[in-house]
C-alpha cells in the first residue's frame, strides 16, 4: 500500500488524476496538498472527498514546516507533483510567483523527500526503498518548433517565458537529486491538456464560455499557433505507467499526436455547437483576432514514442473525440450555472 502525497491536486490534471487513480488503486491513500489558489477549486474533487483513502490539506509547497509534517504524519512513501503556477500570460505580468512556487516549492517538496526517505546520498531508508518523486512537467520548456520536427526527450532546453524558465528549472532540480542523491525519481513533460475541469480562463473553456455567452471569441495574433493537444483522461494514464514502471531518473514525454492550431480549435468548437446547441447564425461569426501575446511560441509537438514503446501506453482519444466529450461537459457546467 502506498501512501501519496499529491500536490496541486485540486487544480486542473491532478483532480483528473486523483479520481483515476483511487478508481483504479482502492488500496493506497492520497493526500492532496493544495493552496486553493485561483486554479484549484474543492468542487473538482467531490467525487473522491468522501473516500476514506482520499485527505485534503489546504496549504503551501513552499511551507517546509507544513510538507515536512505532511511526511511524517502520513508517512509519505511517494510524491506526484501536479502543483505549479502554469498560466503563460500570468507569467508575463507576475512572473515571481511563478519563480517562487515552481522553483523553491519544488526544491521544498524533493528536498524534505529525501530527508525523509533517505539517510544520506544514495543511502536509502528501510521501508522506503521503492519510494518515487514523480515530477510533472511541461513540452514548453523545449521552446519551440518549426513548421516540422518533435519534441524528444533528448531536445536541449530553451523556454522562452517566465512560465517555461521556471519549469525548466524545476526539472533540472529534480534531476540533480537524482544524481547527486540517488533519489527515485522520473519526470513526465506532456503536451497541451484538454478535458474536463481545466480552469475558465485557458483556451478551449474560454471558447467555449464566450461562445455560449454571445461574447466574442478572442484568438491571438493569426490563430495559427500550433499545439499538440492530449486529452486529460489520457495523460492520466500516462503519469500511472511512468510512476509505477518508468526507469529511475529517467523523463517521459506523453503527447497525443493531436497537432491543431488555434483557429482550427476554434472552428471546431464552433462546429460542434451549432450541432449540439444551435442557434441563429454560427457561433464561428463571434471569433475575432485580438494582439498576440509576447514571446508567443509557434508551435509545440511531443514525440511520444518512449512512453509507448518502453512503457506501453497509448492514447484513447484522438482530438476530434476528446473535445466532443469535453465541450458536452462544459456546456453542462455553464448551463447549471446560467440556471
Amino acid at each position: 500500500m502506498k501512501n501519496i502525497l499529491v500536490t496541486g491536486g485540486a487544480g486542473f490534471i491532478g483532480s483528473n488524476f486523483i479520481e483515476y487513480y483511487l478508481q483504479e488503486y482502492p488500496k493506497d491513500k492520497i493526500i492532496n496538498l493544495d493552496l486553493l489558489t485561483y486554479a484549484g477549486d474543492l468542487e473538482n474533487l467531490k467525487e473522491v472527498e468522501t473516500n476514506p483513502n482520499y485527505t485534503f490539506i489546504k496549504g503551501d509547497i513552499c511551507d517546509s514546516d507544513l510538507v515536512e509534517s505532511i511526511f511524517k504524519d502520513y508517512n509519505i512513501t511517494d510524491v506526484i507533483h501536479f502543483a505549479a503556477e502554469s498560466h503563460v500570460d500570468n507569467s508575463i505580468k507576475n512572473p515571481d510567483a511563478f519563480i517562487r512556487t515552481n522553483v523553491f516549492g519544488t526544491f521544498n517538496l524533493i528536498n524534505n523527500a529525501y530527508r525523509y526517505w533517505m539517510h544520506g546520498p544514495f543511502e536509502g531508508k528501510v521501508g522506503f526503498e521503492e519510494s518515487r518523486f514523480h515530477h510533472i512537467s511541461t513540452d514548453e520548456v523545449y521552446g519551440t518548433l518549426g513548421d516540422s520536427g518533435l519534441f524528444e526527450e533528448t531536445t536541449p532546453y530553451a523556454p522562452n517565458s517566465p512560465y517555461s524558465a521556471s519549469k525548466a528549472s524545476s526539472d533540472f532540480i529534480v534531476r540533480s537529486y537524482h544524481h547527486t542523491y540517488g533519489l527515485n525519481v522520473v519526470t513526465t513533460n506532456c503536451s497541451n491538456n484538454y478535458g474536463p475541469k481545466q480552469h475558465d480562463e485557458k483556451l478551449i473553456p474560454t471558447i467555449i464560455r464566450k461562445a455560449v455567452s454571445g461574447e466574442n471569441i478572442p484568438i491571438y495574433g493569426d490563430g495559427k499557433n500550433i499545439r499538440d493537444w492530449l486529452y486529460v483522461r489520457d495523460h492520466c494514464t500516462g503519469i500511472d505507467l511512468a510512476f509505477r514502471k518508468g526507469k529511475s531518473g529517467e523523463t517521459y514525454n506523453v503527447g497525443g499526436r493531436n497537432e491543431r492550431n488555434n483557429l482550427y480549435i476554434a472552428n471546431t468548437i464552433c462546429d460542434l455547437l451549432d450541432e449540439i446547441q444551435p442557434k441563429n447564425g454560427s457561433y464561428k461569426n463571434q471569433i475575432k483576432f485580438v494582439t498576440d501575446r509576447p514571446g508567443h511560441d509557434f508551435r509545440y509537438a511531443i514525440d511520444a514514442s518512449k512512453l509507448e514503446s518502453e512503457l506501453g501506453w497509448k492514447a484513447d482519444e484522438n482530438f476530434e473525440s476528446g473535445i466532443r466529450k469535453t465541450i458536452e461537459w462544459y456546456l453542462d457546467k455553464y448551463v447549471s450555472k446560467a440556471v
